[in-house]
C-alpha cells in the first residue's frame, strides 16, 4: 500500500489515498500504522476519498483506533495533497469532513506547491449539550470542573470536534500527561474531548498546548487553536483575530463578526512518500 506522510506543524498523519470508501479494517490499520515503534509512526490514519458533495472527502482515525469527527491540521494536509497534485492548481478546494460538512479552503501556491492554507472552519458551537458536555446551557464559559481534587475552569466549544479549554499561568510548561487524560474522560463530556491549556500573552497572540482526544499530547491541533480563539474572545482576553502558538508552529485564526465562522491559516508539509505491507 502506498502511503505519504504528511504534517501540519508537527501533527503529522499518514495518508492514503485511492479508496473507494473507508476500509473495514480501517481502526486496526490506524493503531498499526501510527505506532511510532512498529509501523510508520503518526498522530493519525487519513483516508482521501471520492465524495458528491465536495472535491475530496476527509476521514480521519486516531492513533488509538477511535475516529475523528473533524482535524483542522489534516485538512490542510489533505488540501496541499489535492493541490499538489492537480495539473490546473485550483486555488480553492472543498473538502468533505464527518463532523463540520463540506469545508472551502484557498490555497496560495509557491512553485507550484500548496504553501500557505485558509481553511473555512466553519461556526463554532457553543450550546453546552451539543459540544457535547453534560452542561444545559447556551454557552458554557468559565465553568468549573473538579479532577483528583483540584478545580479547573473551562470554556466548551465545538469546530465539529469537543473541546474544552483551560487558562492557565504557563502552557509551555503545563503538565499535559498529569491533567490531559483525565479531563479527556471526565463525565462531563460523554463523548470525551479535546483538552488546550492556554496561556493569554496579549489581545493577539496565546499559548497552546493540547491533549488531544485519541492521540495524547500532539505538536499542533487546527481545530483546538480555533476553539481557543473562540474561547478567548467570549472571555474578553483576545480580539476577534489572534496568532495561536502551539508547540510545533504558529496559526493565524480569526473569528468574523459578520458572518460568525472562523478562519484558520497556516502551513502543511509532504514529508516522504513510501509502501508498506497490508
Amino acid at each position: 500500500m502506498e502511503f505519504t506522510k504528511m504534517n501540519g506543524l508537527g501533527n503529522d498523519f499518514v495518508v492514503i489515498s485511492g479508496y473507494s470508501e473507508l476500509p473495514e479494517n480501517a481502526s486496526q490499520l490506524a493503531v498499526q500504522w501510527c505506532n511510532r515503534f512498529f509501523g510508520i509512526g503518526a498522530d493519525g490514519l487519513v483516508f482521501i476519498l471520492p465524495s458528491d458533495r465536495a472535491d475530496v472527502q476527509m476521514r480521519i482515525i486516531n492513533s488509538d483506533g477511535t475516529e475523528a469527527e473533524q482535524c483542522g491540521n489534516a485538512v490542510r494536509c489533505v488540501a496541499k495533497y489535492v493541490y499538489d497534485r492537480d495539473e490546473n492548481k485550483r486555488a480553492a478546494i472543498t473538502v468533505e469532513t464527518l463532523g463540520a460538512g463540506v469545508q472551502e479552503v484557498q490555497v496560495e501556491g509557491e512553485s507550484g506547491k500548496a504553501a500557505a492554507i485558509r481553511v473555512d472552519m466553519g461556526e463554532p458551537v457553543l450550546q453546552g449539550l451539543e459540544v457535547p458536555t453534560t452542561i444545559d446551557a447556551d454557552v458554557v464559559l468559565n465553568e468549573p470542573v473538579e479532577v483528583d481534587g483540584v478545580t479547573f475552569r473551562f470554556t466548551a466549544v465545538s469546530m465539529g470536534n469537543p473541546h474544552c479549554i483551560i487558562y492557565v499561568e504557563d502552557a509551555p510548561n503545563f503538565d499535559l500527561g498529569e491533567w490531559g487524560p483525565k479531563l479527556e474522560k471526565h463525565p462531563l463530556f460523554p463523548n470525551r474531548t479535546n483538552v488546550e491549556f492556554v496561556t493569554v500573552r496579549s489581545r493577539e497572540y496565546a499559548d497552546m498546548r493540547v491533549w488531544e482526544r485519541g492521540a495524547g499530547p500532539t505538536l499542533a491541533c487546527g481545530t483546538g487553536a480555533c476553539a481557543t480563539l473562540v474561547a478567548s474572545v467570549l472571555n474578553g482576553y483576545t480580539e476577534r483575530t489572534a496568532v495561536i502558538s502551539l508547540k510545533g508552529g504558529e496559526l493565524a485564526i480569526e473569528w468574523n463578526e459578520s458572518n460568525n465562522r472562523v478562519y484558520m491559516t497556516g502551513p502543511a508539509e509532504e514529508v516522504y512518500r513510501g509502501i508498506i505491507s497490508l
